[in-house]
């Protein structure tokens, strides 16, 4: 039952950082491409390579199982927002915006691949140091 609390807690947080986070940068930027969306995606795959990482058992954290699906299932869970990805890349191409759609879905797949394998590597390199 902790389990279940603790992403449900975790999703609530997830959701309000994403609303803040995508509001922030939708004011900065303007709302004709999502780039609200596409930043929470990548940073949102950063935070879960980074963490997944360093709580592995081979990671520098020891984190209970619990904790880890807090992190992972329910913040970053809650903020990352790929079903809003998907409807922001389907009414630009229904809106004929066939040039951000496509820049949208392959923008977001490699930002949110480099982010994951970039919070891996920085997970690697302080999983190596003494004492992190």
């Amino acid at each position: 039952m902790l389990s279940y609390i603790l992403v449900a807690v975790g999703g609530a947080l997830g959701s309000v950082a994403r609303f803040w986070f995508s509001g922030l940068v939708s004011r900065h930027f303007g709302e004709t491409f999502p780039w609200g969306t596409l930043l929470v995606n990548g940073s949102g795959s950063f935070a879960i390579g980074l963490f997944f990482t360093l709580t592995e058992p081979e990671g520098s954290w020891l984190v209970r199982p619990s904790w880890r699906e807090f992190v992972m299932v329910g913040i970053c869970g809650g903020y990352t927002t790929f079903s809003s990805f998907s409807l922001q890349t389907l009414n630009l191409a229904r809106d004929g915006e066939w040039l951000y759609a496509g820049s949208n879905a392959v923008l977001s797949l490699a930002l949110c691949l480099l982010a994951v394998w970039l919070g891996h590597v920085l997970a690697m390199s302080l999983n190596s140091m003494k004492g992190f």
